[in-house]
């Protein structure tokens, strides 16, 4: 097995960040975006949409991924995510924009399977559970940063943000640069050494990424339009809120590993629901601007102790064969909960039942999560 650099490592995390900023680099400055596009749908469709091409499209990728490799699918990937992103910003013709941000999951889903295959390839155990963490770090810090510089960025121009998409011929030249290819060795033919994982482990970890990311992005397609409703928030101020949201789940993040060790990895998840629960409690009851720090805190938790923490579940649940499944499943979940998020709006015109709504059912959540994996436990 070929080493990996500190050069490498770093290229990885850095892709992984762009997964965060399909959706998020534009929320900030979603108003101004609105105020400058006739649209013919919600507006927060556009932040949602690469969700839908996700699932839409991993099953596919799953499959490309043991026919390509990680590191062609990866620049396969690449390419037209940073074109895609950033010709969106000049669609005028709302059915070719939805195909546009549709497709551009489409790229995202190829980029977050092939990175996380191949960390599994060049990490194992321990490590590979601290790799992971960080890769959530590092998707969060990316939410940061991104967030700040395209609320920014919209208040200087609205279309703009649509340009960091263009960081992906970045990524390309690094992966180039800096990645060394994995052993080759055929997937079909390779024995397996480990126990086969049951399906149901499998199915249980992508329906809980699901809740997880809809649970999470409830905030993120809400509070784009909340923040300058309620409070009179400009584009960039409401581009902090979110970064202080991700710098939170980064911090989080970098204690989940030590979190599973004192709970294990069913409780860890079950104990970041309910902090998505005390952050859309907060929201429903208050309407000071002090508890929207609170808020933010709450919901940067609960991000830290499931997605990152799921994504190392998944590939503990799989093996060599069926990975590339695995890894388009747990993408599915992922997206799909993000597209989900996009209805809450339907559920009413007031914020304050909808962040009651989503508290209750965060709860009911948790609590179900914690149910499930207990017994999922009880049989190994």
């Amino acid at each position: 097995m070929k080493n990996i650099s500190n050069f490498g490592i770093f290229t990885l995390l850095f892709v992984s960040s762009l997964t965060i900023m399909v959706g998020t680099v534009i929320a900030p400055s979603l108003s101004g975006i609105v105020a400058h596009k006739n649209l013919g749908f919600s507006p927060s469709w556009l932040i949602t949409l690469p969700s839908l091409g996700v699932v839409l499209f991993a099953p596919i990728i799953g499959r490309l991924l043991n026919k390509l490799g990680t590191l062609k699918l990866l620049s396969l990937g690449l390419i037209p995510y940073a074109i895609l992103g950033f010709v969106g910003a000049f669609i005028t013709n709302d059915y070719i924009l939805i195909a546009d941000r549709i497709l551009l999951g489409a790229a995202t889903v190829a980029i977050q399977v092939s990175v996380t295959a191949y960390i599994a390839e060049f990490f194992r155990g321990e490590a590979r559970m601290k790799m992971i963490a960080w890769q959530g770090m590092s998707i969060e810090l990316g939410g940061v940063v991104f967030l700040a510089v395209g609320g920014l960025l919209g208040e200087i121009n609205w279309q703009f943000p649509f340009y960091i998409y263009l960081i992906g011929l970045l990524c390309l030249i690094l992966v180039a640069l800096s990645l060394p290819k994995p052993e080759n060795q055929s997937i079909e033919n390779k024995v397996e050494q480990t126990t086969h994982p049951k399906n149901t482990k499998v199915t249980l970890i992508f329906i809980v990424s699901f809740l997880a990311m809809m649970s999470f992005f409830v905030g993120f397609v809400t509070l784009p339009l909340y923040l300058p409703e309620t409070f009179g928030f400009t584009e960039s101020e409401t581009g902090y809120l979110m970064a202080f949201i991700s710098v939170i789940a980064i911090i989080t993040a970098s204690q989940m590993p030590k979190m599973v060790k004192a709970f294990g990895d069913g409780k860890t998840v079950a104990i970041g629901f309910l902090f998505f629960m005390l952050g859309y409690l907060v929201l429903a009851i208050s309407g000071s601007v002090l508890f929207l720090v609170l808020t933010a805190i709450f919901i940067g938790i609960g991000f830290g102790f499931t997605i990152p923490l799921l994504n190392h579940m998944m590939l503990e649940a799989s093996t060599i064969q069926n990975q590339g499944k695995n890894l388009g499943l747990f993408s599915m979940g992922v997206f799909g909960g993000q597209f989900l998020s996009t209805f809450i709006e339907y559920v009413s015109n007031n914020y304050t039942v909808i962040y009651a709504m989503s508290a209750g059912l965060t709860l009911m959540i948790g609590v179900g999560v914690y149910i499930m994996f207990q017994k999922e436990s009880m049989k190994n």
